[in-house]
């Protein structure tokens, strides 16, 4: 039986829906409990998302502490719907095919043959329909994030990295699939996939700290994300971290973007080596105990934990996630991270509780597809 949409779902139905497909199998006791409602209104609601093949009851009985017999949990059929999602850098657009859950089922890229809107749609349009291929029973929607400002979740008002302006690349990515599709800004994105599907799953309250090509900041109070129009402009890279540390583009020393973006600090140390160095390159030089590297190393890993201890002393987050093609950098400079923690907290404060994503750009790729996935089972 193929699932009926979600969209048409208002009220309870769709509150326990969405339960059901965030922290699903769930017993109806649970359910009932989380939704506030008695188990006869919750038997009356969930009848039609049966019948219709939007919930299943799973075969594993689980206990019901209410009861005292076992009760077959309900949960959703993830591979019923599948999604794309793609991220767009200056030269590459990265794509995964995922299920309802954004579970990744396939991933590709592509690189761009130049920045120009058309020929950027024509990739996605053409590395789009590589992905639903690979679907079992065709693509709900498709999610593409980048690096800029998006309006109205399909305009590109700017995009730097692409040197864009005002480009509807909603409209333009539309017509060469025939599917939905939604642009969103890659942190706010990748926030989203971090909040239902990822390390800040379970936390009504975190921060996500970003650092690779830029650095950028994601932040979900009570279970939403907050934005505004500025957000897109990854304010964050402008915070000041060490007034003895380099300049960034826009003259400001020792900022955020100075001392974490991956191309700050391989060019410190490729002045240092006079060569060329690529980021993990910088990383392994460092744990063998080059000296430049080490240095702006363990200098980058202090900055980074300010930067932690600053979002969590402003936000005072259940968790901080770090994610990011250069979060390998946590990992590296651990102790100078901890000791950057250490320095800007209350010596009474707790450490922030730290998780890490994979560096890997199927990150960014999947936070577009649940862009995608939120939009479908929101209706919004």
């Amino acid at each position: 039986m193929t699932p009926g949409p979600w969209v048409p779902l208002t009220g309870a139905a769709h509150r326990i829906a969405l339960e059901v497909l965030l922290d699903g199998p769930l017993s109806r006791a649970e359910l009932a409990r989380r939704v506030d409602l008695s188990p006869g209104s919750l038997t009356r609601l969930t009848k039609p998302l049966l019948d219709d093949g939007l919930l299943v009851e799973v075969d594993t009985p689980v206990a019901d502490q209410r009861v005292g017999r076992p009760s077959q949990p309900l949960d959703v059929v993830a591979a019923a719907h599948h999604f794309v999602g793609i991220k767009l850098t200056g030269d590459t657009a990265h794509g995964v095919l995922t299920t309802l859950r954004a579970g990744v089922v396939a991933v590709a890229e592509r690189r761009l043959p130049d920045h120009r809107p058309a020929a950027v749609a024509d990739v996605v349009g053409e590395l789009a329909e590589h992905l639903v291929g690979r679907a079992p029973a065709g693509v709900t929607a498709v999610g593409v994030s980048l690096g800029g400002h998006v309006a109205a979740a399909s305009d590109v008002v700017r995009a730097p990295f692409l040197g864009w302006r005002d480009v509807p690349l909603a409209d333009m990515v539309r017509a060469r699939t025939g599917l939905p599709v939604v642009v969103a800004n890659d942190v706010t994105a990748l926030t989203e996939a971090t909040h239902w599907f990822g390390e800040g799953r379970g936390a009504a309250r975190f921060a996500l700290v970003t650092i690779g090509a830029g650095v950028g900041l994601g932040l979900v109070v009570h279970d939403r994300l907050v934005t505004e129009d500025d957000a897109s402009l990854g304010l964050i890279g402008h915070h000041p971290l060490d007034p003895a540390g380099p300049l960034c583009p826009l003259g400001h020393r020792g900022c955020a973007g100075a001392m974490l973006t991956i191309g700050s600090i391989t060019a410190q140390v490729a002045v240092a080596h006079g060569r060329p160095v690529g980021y993990d390159e910088v990383l392994d030089l460092a744990v063998a105990g080059d000296p430049p590297a080490a240095r702006v190393v363990e200098d980058a890993g202090r900055a980074l934990g300010r930067l932690v201890a600053a979002a969590a002393n402003f936000t005072m987050p259940e968790r901080v996630v770090l994610g990011g093609e250069g979060v390998r950098l946590a990992e590296v400079a651990r102790d100078a991270l901890v000791a950057g923690m250490r320095a800007d907290r209350d010596p009474e404060a707790a450490l922030p509780d730290v998780a890490l994503q994979s560096p890997a750009f199927t990150e960014w790729a999947r936070g577009a597809a649940v862009i995608a996935i939120q939009t479908f089972v929101l209706g919004r």
